[in-house]
């Protein structure tokens, strides 16, 4: 009887136990499937903190100096997910991208000077994406420069041209490039084999060994906070908006922390490996690298050529990527700041036809990419002092106005960012 009984107990128990069980996994599942409605924005700007410029500035940086500039990726990626989540907060709050908030707020002679200056960011962008994917095809086809630069701007144009069936075929788009870029520098970690020791040492431990140093530093830290994307994300999550109440911002700022936080540390990754493959390979090697070409070359006897194959391969995605993300950039400020009713294909056009002329011309690509690179160090204080101008306005942004801590530190990385890119545009031409 006792045993009939215990039996019984179980039976009456064991349902019980599914039941919770089934519950739960079907709240979790539910939670997957809300996560994954949200994720894409973030990603999509994740690409600016992996573009051809980061190769350059993080390449020199591991050649040069071993592991010791790490802790630069790491000091700028932290700064990135404050300055992302802040244009997706605005964006969130407000229901208007950053330039369009510039429009209600400034007068409308200010908002022509700042859509000339943000235009020329995007500009200036679209031009080193432009030639990273030029590069990308020159080293892996040997196509000739002039051809490779007319095939990136077709390419490029195809990608934001899928634009038309929705916002989610781009995320997917730039997403599959992305992988690209992080599977190949997987490759190259698993070859280069790194002191991994000293790569999580010199990851916390801040260190500047001379005047070099910091002038690289600097050029990481330009080549990572890009002022176009900060513009663009304000942008990207009005596509994710369920509603216009409080709980609803709320729950999508929730959502959108989750997707920039995942997207930028993955970018956060991509860059400390292009930092740790130079070092392993370049430095240990006593080989000096001074241009994106020189990498290639040099990797192959090395590393052998799958190695130097797939350098080139994330270069080609990473240009085509950022390429498409910063016309997209583009055609959002021409449209934001002056309400400029061009259509936006000839939007597009206009964002990357400089690009097109200067390799058309021939001009040293290298030389380019430093130009352009200043110029983005002259521009990023605009998006920043707007955002943050903006976001701490109760009257504009509700709720989720800034707080007095948000204030604080807001303004303290603006402070750092401004005055090392004022340091990077001195050390650049003195």
């Amino acid at each position: 009887m006792m045993r009939s009984d215990r039996s019984a107990i179980e039976l009456d128990v064991v349902p019980d136990e599914l039941t919770v069980i089934g519950t739960q996994n079907n709240k979790m599942l539910v939670k997957v499937k809300q996560l994954l409605k949200y994720l894409g924005p973030a990603f999509v700007i994740s690409v600016a903190y992996i573009d051809p410029g980061n190769f350059a500035t993080n390449i020199t940086g591991g050649a040069k100096f071993n592991y010791e500039l790490i802790w630069v990726i790491l000091f700028s990626n932290m700064m990135a997910i404050f300055l992302q989540t802040m244009s997706a907060k605005l964006g969130i709050a407000t229901g208007k991208n950053l330039p369009e908030m510039c429009a209600e707020v400034f007068p409308k002679s200010v908002n022509w000077i700042f859509w000339i200056v943000a235009e020329l960011g995007a500009m200036a962008t679209d031009l080193a994406e432009f030639l990273g994917g030029t590069l990308g095809l020159y080293l892996l086809f040997r196509i000739p420069l002039i051809y490779a630069g007319l095939l990136t701007g077709v390419m490029t144009f195809v990608i934001v041209y899928m634009e038309k069936y929705g916002q989610r075929v781009i995320e997917i788009i730039i997403t599959l490039l992305i992988t690209v870029i992080c599977t190949a520098y997987t490759i190259e970690l698993f070859l280069s084999k790194p002191d991994w020791a000293e790569v999580g040492m010199h990851t916390i431990v801040p260190m500047l060994p001379n005047n070099e140093a910091v002038l690289i530093a600097v050029g990481m830290l330009g080549a990572t906070v890009m002022p176009h994307v900060i513009y663009l994300h304000s942008h990207l999550v009005q596509y994710r908006k369920s509603g216009s109440s409080n709980l609803d911002k709320l729950q999508h700022l929730k959502m959108e922390k989750i997707d920039i936080v995942v997207a930028m540390n993955i970018a956060f990754i991509v860059n400390a490996a292009m930092v740790i493959v130079s070092a392993a390979v370049f430095y240990k090697n006593g080989i000096a690298v001074g241009t994106i070409e020189q990498a290639h070359k040099s990797l192959q006897p090395l590393l052998g050529a799958f190695s130097s194959g797939a350098f080139g391969i994330a270069l080609l995605a990473s240009g085509l990527s950022s390429s498409a993300v910063g016309t997209m950039a583009g055609q959002t400020i021409m449209k934001g700041f002056v309400n400029l009713n061009i259509p936006v294909n000839i939007r597009r056009l206009i964002t990357m036809s400089p690009a097109m002329i200067i390799i058309a011309m021939g001009i040293n690509p290298m030389y380019v990419l430093v130009l352009s690179q200043v110029a983005l160090s002259f521009i990023l204080p605009f998006p920043i002092i707007q955002m943050l101008y903006i976001s701490n306005r109760k009257d504009l942004m509700g709720e989720l106005v800034n707080g007095k801590c948000t204030k604080i530190l807001g303004g303290l990385i603006a402070a750092i960012i401004i005055t090392l890119n004022i340091l990077l545009i001195y050390l650049t031409f003195f």
